[in-house]
């Protein structure tokens, strides 16, 4: 029994790793792997490659030369049972005649949730459930938070003295991060569906918020801006892909400029604003959920930074610490209304790495029961 668990998360693992070749390519569409055994030997490999491309399960299949009949499927994420961009994997799992699926974790969308499973144990195919189940949700943590709430998961990224600066008193910041860390934040960006900042970063900054350093797909660009006051000449304006732009704003926004922004391609999202007459974060999250839009990785200033926090909106935070001292400057994070210790944000998880010269933290907020 001690052998099985064993070779179940070595081959679970390899399942994992195939997953991971989908990374910012398959969204909306979770990320899977499948690797299937039969007689100690791996016969077959597959993962998602793309949304509406075939499942990793058909792709793992494909890849079999001979019988499948009295095999083992390890597959990361609980196989579909409904049509959607593709017909149900069960079924296809079924007309095999496999012996057994080992499943990483059940789907949380509402249309599968234990329905494949409990049709292919209907079926007389043995399931085993949670085999590296924790491990199998990370791979999946925008997917999972995604289709849970309807908003996407929120990455907020920004680099800091060992003091906790983002800036000087006079506002310079280029560069606190070393060069690596700056990398890794392209990779960051390849991975997640927007990335969104606010007109102070725009107007002081004029950035691309594009992926250059890595290989990888450009983010959706998604611009804060309560008054529309962004120049009208800004590069995410004004660049080849205008329409990768979105600029959040209210009623408060001058109608000749949202013309003169549509007009360049750009889209102009009026939504809903808060008492101070700022654009509303969750109100804005929830167009963005109606989009498809799984993943944002904010990178905007300590305002935007403090509004997420405040109002429980961030999942995770990934931090770049460079290890110079700056004294008086401009703080990460202002004032979230916390007077106890006991109050204070939390982690459910962390861990850190080293980029260059800097420490990157990187941890998921812990959610109060």
């Amino acid at each position: 029994m001690k052998k099985k668990t064993l070779d179940d998360n070595y081959y679970m693992r390899m399942a994992i790793r195939l997953a991971r070749k989908g990374i910012g390519k398959t969204n909306p569409n979770p990320m899977v792997g499948t690797i299937i055994v039969k007689d100690g030997k791996i016969i077959g490999r597959g993962y998602h490659k793309k949304c509406g491309d075939y499942h990793a399960e058909i792709n793992a299949i494909n890849n079999v030369k001979g019988s499948i009949r009295g095999s083992t499927f390890y597959i990361t994420l609980e196989p579909c049972s409904h049509y959607g961009r593709t017909p149900p994997c069960v079924d296809t799992l079924i007309k095999k005649k496999l012996e057994r699926v080992v499943v990483g974790t059940p789907d949380p969308n509402p249309e599968v949730n234990g329905k494949g499973i409990k049709i292919l144990r209907s079926k007389g195919i043995k399931v085993d459930v949670g085999i590296l189940g924790s491990e199998c949700r990370q791979l999946n943590e925008h997917y999972f938070k995604f289709i849970k709430s309807g908003i996407p998961y929120v990455t907020v990224k920004y680099a800091q003295t060992l003091d906790g600066r983002i800036a000087t008193k006079t506002g310079d910041s280029q560069w606190i991060s070393s060069e690596a860390s700056r990398k890794y934040v392209h990779v960051l960006r390849s991975t997640n569906d927007g990335i969104m900042v606010g007109a102070g970063t725009v107007t002081a900054d004029n950035p691309q918020l594009t992926v250059r350093h890595v290989k990888g797909k450009n983010p959706l660009r998604i611009i804060v801006d309560s008054k529309l006051r962004i120049p009208i000449k800004s590069s995410v304006l004004t660049d080849d892909n205008p329409h990768q732009t979105i600029i959040a704003t209210t009623s408060n926004a001058p109608s000749r400029k949202i013309t003169a922004i549509k007009k360049l391609g750009a889209e102009v999202l009026v939504v809903k604003k808060e008492r101070n007459g700022k654009v509303s974060f969750s109100s804005l999250l929830k167009e963005l959920g109606k989009r498809e839009i799984m993943s944002v990785l904010v990178e905007g200033g300590s305002g935007m930074i403090t509004a997420l926090l405040k109002v429980n909106l961030v999942d995770k935070m990934i931090i770049p610490i460079s290890p110079r001292i700056l004294g008086k400057g401009l703080e990460a994070i202002g004032d979230l209304n916390i007077n106890k210790i006991k109050d204070a944000i939390k982690f459910s998880s962390f861990k850190t790495m080293k980029k260059g010269d800097d420490l990157i933290f990187e941890g998921t907020i812990l959610r109060n029961a």
